[in-house]
């Protein structure tokens, strides 16, 4: 008697289990993915050269959000050799059409390629299209270089 009472109550234990799992299932496979995982804003450092006037800079750029960039600059700081900001300085990328590859290049006066040791992007002071906070919310950087940029 105690037997198939210890039976019927672990039947029962097992049955109440199962019956749980088909929700967690469902709950883990309804979930969505976060809309912004497949939009980005990619900013890479593609190469440094030095110029009569410094160092010219050349980044390429890619708007992957649903929204063209009407205009759009970024607050980089840029470090030296020593590892301390050598300047600070606001960089104007124009317009980012979706899907569209851009090359921007700049001109930096009195900067020497070789000491550069790092690029950080500060801010994006200015991004005219996509809602508030969206385009620093999606960057994302990478450098072709051994110079790193980071976002």
């Amino acid at each position: 008697m105690l037997t198939k009472t210890i039976l019927a109550v672990a039947a029962g234990g097992l049955f109440a289990m199962a019956s749980c799992v088909p929700a967690f299932a469902e709950d883990a496979v309804a979930a969505p993915a976060p809309a912004t995982d497949a939009q980005k804003l990619n900013v890479e450092l593609n190469a440094l050269a030095p110029s009569q006037k410094g160092c010219m800079m050349t980044f390429v750029a890619e708007n992957d959000l649903t929204t063209p960039i009407n205009k759009i600059s970024f607050e980089l700081a840029f470090f030296n050799d020593k590892n301390a900001v050598d300047r600070v300085t606001v960089l104007d990328f124009r317009d980012l059409p979706v899907g569209k590859k851009r090359v921007r290049q700049f001109d930096m006066p009195g900067v020497k390629c070789e000491s550069v040791s790092r690029i950080i992007v500060n801010d994006t002071p200015v991004c005219d299209g996509p809602a508030a906070g969206a385009c620093k919310a999606a960057l994302t950087t990478r450098s072709q270089l051994s110079v790193p940029f980071e976002g």
